[in-house]
């Protein structure tokens, strides 16, 4: 029988701790901030405009429609907000489209990432108002747990809640809740809309994940900024501009 040298496997031995021995020792680290601002636009660079000029052209084209109008300036802000509100008010509009009666709607605060200038609305503006992939959602909650919804909203300090909601809370605790000047019935079912996202207990919402007849479609034209621009155009349509108000929804004591 054929055996190998020592001398082989010494060699064997030593390669494989050569190849496993890292190469490259990390002796510090260190950063610095930048500020990206319209100086560089002084001096664009001719090569990076000529290679994003058929991209920007393409973007353009979408994102520039105008859906609708705000006749002022909407931002979010807890307890409650113009913008909030607003946002609360279209998922409850957008039942009607599901065949969906709606008691009353929820949008968190964290899904509002930028705020509407007043005057014209584009298509960008509300992809950057909403960009997640956030679907409308409807579902049924007793009244037990929409006091219970309400009470956790309550701990936030504060969500979107849609026209005839009204929330008393202090120090983050509920104090009293009510849907349309009348108290919630424990016993009654209430339906709601509300965001795929939230509807799974997300936000600290977990009151949601008790809803019953849930209907959640989830294909693209669902989208919540779909339905969103759909509203604004309904209001264009109806030579409208956008608007709402802080009306004591929530309110702090």
């Amino acid at each position: 029988m054929y055996k190998k040298p020592v001398t082989c496997f010494i060699v064997s031995a030593l390669l494989a701790l050569v190849s496993c021995k890292q190469h490259y020792e990390l002796t510090s680290v260190s950063r610095s901030r930048i500020l990206i601002d319209k100086r560089y636009d002084a001096r664009p660079e001719p090569e990076a405009q000529a290679f994003l000029a058929p991209y920007k052209h393409k973007v353009d084209s979408i994102m520039s429609p105008v859906v609708g109008e705000v006749s002022a300036y909407m931002a979010a802000g807890k307890p409650e907000s113009s913008l909030s509100n607003l946002l609360a008010d279209i998922l409850q509009w957008g039942g009607k489209s599901y065949g969906e009666r709606v008691d009353f709607a929820v949008y968190n605060m964290g899904g509002i990432r930028a705020a509407f200038a007043k005057g014209r609305v584009t298509y960008g503006d509300v992809v950057d108002v909403a960009p997640f992939e956030n679907k409308i959602c409807f579902l049924t909650l007793t009244g037990t747990k929409v006091k219970e919804l309400f009470q956790q909203i309550a701990s936030t300090g504060g969500e979107g809640v849609s026209h005839g909601v009204n929330l008393v809370i202090s120090g983050r605790k509920l104090l009293d809740c009510r849907l349309n000047g009348e108290p919630i019935d424990d016993s009654k079912a209430y339906r709601v809309a509300t965001l795929d996202y939230l509807a799974q207990g997300n936000d600290k919402l977990e009151a949601f994940k008790s809803g019953t007849d849930v209907v959640s479609p989830q294909t693209q034209e669902n989208n919540v900024r779909f339905i969103i621009m759909n509203y604004f155009r309904d209001q264009m349509a109806q030579g409208k501009a956008v608007s709402r108000e802080v009306e004591g929804r929530i309110i702090v004591k």
